[in-house]
């Protein structure tokens, strides 16, 4: 599967090849995780609205809730102004975390608003 050449011109890769890529839950707005996409992890997620991201410490493919169950469908999919990271915006079943956990980020507030 290929990436649009003109979405793939759009995009910063790192030295990698890859651009970050942050899930944003559609009905509550909260940043769910973040990871890294290629062009064809990118091509998989907008033909199949399956997040699909690249592990780098495993070097393959995975789509989120292959094996967990706790899958993202993909409603939105946006480029930053850099092209450097993608928004998707989802639909989250389950834990998004691998620590089985809402979001990654619910764990270690580290600045928050004074009582």
């Amino acid at each position: 599967m290929s990436l649009d050449p003109a979405i793939a011109a759009r995009l910063k890769r790192n030295e990698a090849g890859l651009v970050a890529a942050v899930a944003q839950e559609r009905g509550t707005g909260d940043v769910l995780m973040v990871a890294w996409m290629d062009d064809e992890a990118l091509a998989r997620t907008l033909t199949t609205r399956k997040a699909t991201y690249f592990s780098r410490s495993r070097g393959e493919y995975w789509v989120k809730g292959e094996t967990s169950g706790h899958t993202q469908y993909v409603h939105e999919v946006r480029l930053d102004c850099d092209g450097d990271t993608v928004l998707l915006v989802v639909d989250q079943r389950g834990a998004a975390c691998h620590t089985g956990t809402h979001t990654c980020f619910d764990t270690d507030l580290l600045l928050g608003e004074p009582a």
